[in-house]
Parts: structure tokens; sequence; C-alpha cells
């Protein structure tokens, strides 16, 4: 009987010990979903509008071209109605100098000359490919540019180069003259137009425009191109770029003096703040450390003292 009793006591153990080993997985912690919905009929989009902080940012290269740009209803509002499945094989316009789509559009003659396209810049895993989709463009006199990007992970690193390679080329072809002026216009384009060059395109918009986080910037560039394929992996690598920049953002306010103290917090906003006013705070050497410490202890002891004087045994006391 009390055989019996133990062996089912120990299968009872054994199947809550292996219920325990079911709660948990092998696997690597994943980051929680970034949930961005759609646009739709009724989902107000994002104003875009330019930041100024991060025109500062792109370092050598002169940005004065979006001054000339009109951003307003530039967002497409009806891409749901207007949207068919044969427009996955056309480009879209996200910038009135910025055209997002897939490799077969950048061998459509017809369209990268009624679209005004002054360069193509191809995302593609490796130096060999898409060799065909240049030979329009240099028939045509239109610049080309390549960014190697074989996997996700090395977008993050291509995201500011990429950033540098549209502005340089917008820049040397602008013409502010008011009778005639000029804007470039570039194509970014993967093999699908839907992942990679999508990743670009939005890493721009987060760079060069203000008010667009990785968020809004997704969401635009669904709006204009709706088959776009932001999948768990590309959200995360824009969330952490987008991350990257504000914290180049707040450097670069810090430096031209446009951040106040009171964004930091703790030691960071005194040390400023103590900067600023020409006062220099020195350390705490070994010395005052110890001072202090011998304050705190001598506290502590006339604490106790006072609170164990009326008891017949106080601790740390021999009792006579």
């Amino acid at each position: 009987m009390m055989q019996a009793v133990h062996e089912e006591a120990t299968m009872s153990d054994r199947s809550l010990l292996h219920r325990r080993h079911h709660e948990y997985v092998y696997r690597l912690p994943t980051p929680p979903r970034i949930v961005i919905p759609p646009p739709t009929l009724a989902n107000e989009l994002p104003e875009v509008e330019i930041d100024r902080p991060s025109q500062r940012s792109a370092g050598d290269v002169d940005v004065s071209f979006l001054n000339s740009v009109d951003f307003s209803s530039v967002v497409s509002r009806n891409s749901l109605i207007d949207w068919s499945y044969e427009r996955r094989r056309q480009a879209q316009m996200v910038l009135p100098f910025i055209f997002l789509g897939p490799m077969v559009a950048a061998k459509d003659m017809t369209f990268l000359q009624n679209e005004g396209i002054t360069m193509i810049l191809a995302i593609r895993p490796r130096a060999t490919g898409m060799v065909g989709a240049f030979k329009a463009a240099e028939e045509a006199g239109i610049h080309t540019a390549t960014l190697e990007v074989p996997d996700y992970h090395t977008l993050i690193s291509t995201f500011p180069r990429a950033t540098r390679l549209i502005n340089e080329h917008l820049s040397s072809i602008f013409t502010s003259d008011q009778s005639n002026p000029r804007l470039g216009k570039v194509f970014v384009f993967c093999e699908s137009g839907n992942e990679k060059s999508a990743a670009i395109v939005a890493a721009y918009l987060m760079e060069m425009l203000g008010n667009i986080d990785y968020i809004k910037a997704i969401q635009i560039c669904q709006a204009q191109r709706f088959c776009v394929n932001f999948d768990d992996t590309l959200k995360n690598l824009l969330q952490s770029y987008w991350d990257i920049l504000l914290a180049q953002r707040s450097v670069a306010k810090a430096s031209y003096g446009l951040l106040e103290p009171e964004v930091f917090r703790g030691q960071v906003a005194e040390s400023i703040a103590g900067d600023r006013s020409g006062s220099i705070r020195h350390k705490r050497s070994l010395d005052d450390s110890y001072d202090d410490d011998m304050e705190m202890e001598d506290a502590e002891w006339s604490s106790d003292d006072a609170r164990f004087r009326a008891r017949e045994a106080a601790p740390f006391q021999d009792v006579r």
C-alpha cells in the first residue's frame, strides 16, 4: 500500500515537472511585435515636414534642395481604391524626388523618361547582380549607383550611405534659378521593390524629414506603394535606426546650443548646466568619501544609543 502511494506521488511529481518544462522554450527571446496599422480610408496619414536639425546631420552635403520641394498633398489618400495587382511591377512616387519600385521598372525606358529620373539606385545582394537593369539607364544617360546588401542585418549600416548617395546626386544637379528650377529624381529599387529598397526609402524619410519616425515612415511607404512588405525584422531594424538618429540629433542640438539642460537627467543635466555657467565640478576624493562615511557611522551610533538606552539588553553589548 505504501509503495503504491509512493509510486503515485512520484508519477505526480514527474507530471508536474513535465508541465513546468513545457512552460519554457529553448530559443532566443524575440522582441515584441511592432503593430503598424496599414493605410485605410479612415486612417489619417502623417503630415510631412522638413526637420532642420537633421539637415545638419547630412554632413558636408548641401541639402538646400529640400526647401524648394512642396510636400503638401504628397502622401496618397486613396491608395486602396486606386491600387491593383499590376502596379506591383511599376514604380510609385514616395516623395517628389524619390521613387520606389521593382527591378523590372528600371528597364522601362518610357517610365524613366516620362518621370524625368536622373539616377537609379539599385539595392542588390551581390556585386554581380542586376547588370541588365542598368542598360536602359546608361543608354538614356541616367546616373547609376549600387549598394550591396547581402542580408537584412547589413541594412542598418547601409542606411546612412544610401542617404548620402541620394543627397549628393540631388545636390549636384539642383539649380535654384527661378526661371528654370531643376530638381533631380532618384529611383530606388531592388528585385521586388517591396523589402530592402522600401527599407532604404523609409530610412531616408526618417533621417531627412521632420516629424517622421519609423512608424510614420513605414505608413508613408505603404500609402504610396501598397504592396511593400515590412516584416518584423525590418521593423525592428528601422526602430533601432530611429534610436540612432534620435541620439545623433540630441548630440547635434547640444553642440549647436539648442538643447536645454532639462532634457537630461541626473548628473548629465548638472554637468551640462555647470559647463554653461562656467563652474567646474571637482571629483570627490577618497578622503572626502572617507569623511562622509565616518559622519554617517557616528550618526548611526548616536541614534542606536538613544534607541536602546532604556532597555535592559541592548544588541552587541555584554550583560553583566
